[in-house]
């Protein structure tokens, strides 16, 4: 019997001991993100089946749970930026590929770099770092979340490779590492050399397209406008035993992007994110890159309102940086016009303190 272990504990050197005791047992491993409340922990956990939890008070049996099958290994709830998580089922040979892909790209040196853990291991952006860390044998340390302090100490230690998300990004200095990979939001306009845009999701255990080039054994199409995905990384099923793949094998994104005529992948959004305003198509993200770059404004979310006349208004959900001295309509439009159709332009503004995000700092548009 395989049992699915609940990890409830936080990132550092005892996560990793239970995630390879798991492994060891031929067990599959759910990460439990410590900064959810007990209750939603506890949900989780009974929602995704698992047979043992591992807490702070030691290591559990519990009713209720299910097997795993023999090659699973870890089951990890997506982020939720759409509603409740599900669980992607991952199975050793998924991770090993990434694991490999991503250190092919990175040419990491064993003698020389360094991998440092330092996202919340229960999202993917955290754990994979620790995995592709032990299946390749490279150096490792693991911390308990991202302090910005501690990450500059350990880059001045030693560490010459993370991964981070923006936000982070902004708080450290980033020249102090050989490389970063960053995903998890939206790219800032302006990133160090040093950084590789990453795009990837829950169901391919961290990016696996980077900076819009498919990394190897990767296979990537549009159809009908929609990023699809093919590659040894993906997630066997759901822990509800659906499989979002098509019956060859392709996985849906639900992003919209194009390829390049070379190839390379441009990500416009969420297919569900497009705004339809006066028959023409406008999509979120290039308007939030243009208007995050005026002072004025301290996040931007772009949605479409109800409107009787235009069927959607373009919408700009803002937290100002001056909640005194907010940005006016007129100077958004003006800002937007000046490099998109003037269709794309904001029709109105909704002033807030904050956008509502996941752990990761993924906007949550279905809040808003």
């Amino acid at each position: 019997m395989r049992r699915l272990v609940a990890l409830a504990i936080g990132g550092g050197d005892r996560f990793v001991t239970e995630l390879q005791r798991a492994w060891d047992a031929g067990d599959a491993v759910l990460p439990v993100d410590q900064r959810l409340p007990a209750a939603a922990q506890e949900s989780l956990i009974e929602r995704m089946g698992a047979s043992v939890v591992v807490d702070a008070t030691g290591r559990h049996r519990r009713r209720g749970g299910w097997d795993v099958e023999a090659d699973d290994a870890l089951v990890m709830a997506t982020s939720g930026s759409t509603g409740d998580p599900k669980g992607a089922v991952l199975t050793h040979a998924a991770i090993e590929a990434n694991a490999m892909a991503t250190s092919s790209a990175l040419a990491v040196d064993l003698s020389t770099d360094r991998w440092l853990a330092c996202l919340p291991l229960a999202h993917v952006g955290g754990l994979a770092v620790v995995v592709r860390a032990l299946l390749t044998d490279t150096p490792l340390e693991v911390h308990d979340g991202f302090d910005a302090a501690a990450v500059e100490t350990a880059a001045r230690q030693g560490t010459t490779l993370t991964s981070l998300v923006p936000t982070a990004l902004a708080r450290i200095d980033a020249a102090a590492f050989r490389a970063i990979l960053l995903g998890g939001s939206a790219m800032p306009a302006q990133r160090p050399p040093n950084t590789v845009a990453t795009y990837g999701m829950t169901e391919t255990f961290s990016g696996v397209i980077y900076e819009g080039w498919p990394l190897e054994g990767v296979q990537l199409r549009i159809a009908e406008g929609e990023v699809q995905l093919r590659c040894p990384m993906l997630l066997r099923c759901y822990r509800d035993g659906s499989d979002p793949r098509t019956s060859d094998g392709w996985f849906p994104t639900g992003d919209a992007g194009a390829l390049s005529e070379e190839g390379q992948l441009s990500v416009f959004g969420r297919v569900d994110d497009m705004i339809t305003t006066g028959a023409e198509k406008v999509w979120p993200v290039a308007i939030e890159r243009i208007l995050a770059q005026l002072p004025a404004i301290a996040d931007v979310v772009i949605v479409g309102r109800p409107d009787p006349e235009w069927g959607q208004a373009v919408t700009a959900v803002i937290v100002p940086t001056d909640h005194a001295q907010p940005p006016s309509l007129e100077a958004l439009r003006d800002t937007v016009k000046a490099e998109l159709p003037a269709y794309c332009a904001p029709r109105a503004i909704e002033l807030v303190n904050e956008l509502p995000q996941t752990p990761l700092g993924k906007t949550q548009r279905w809040r808003i």
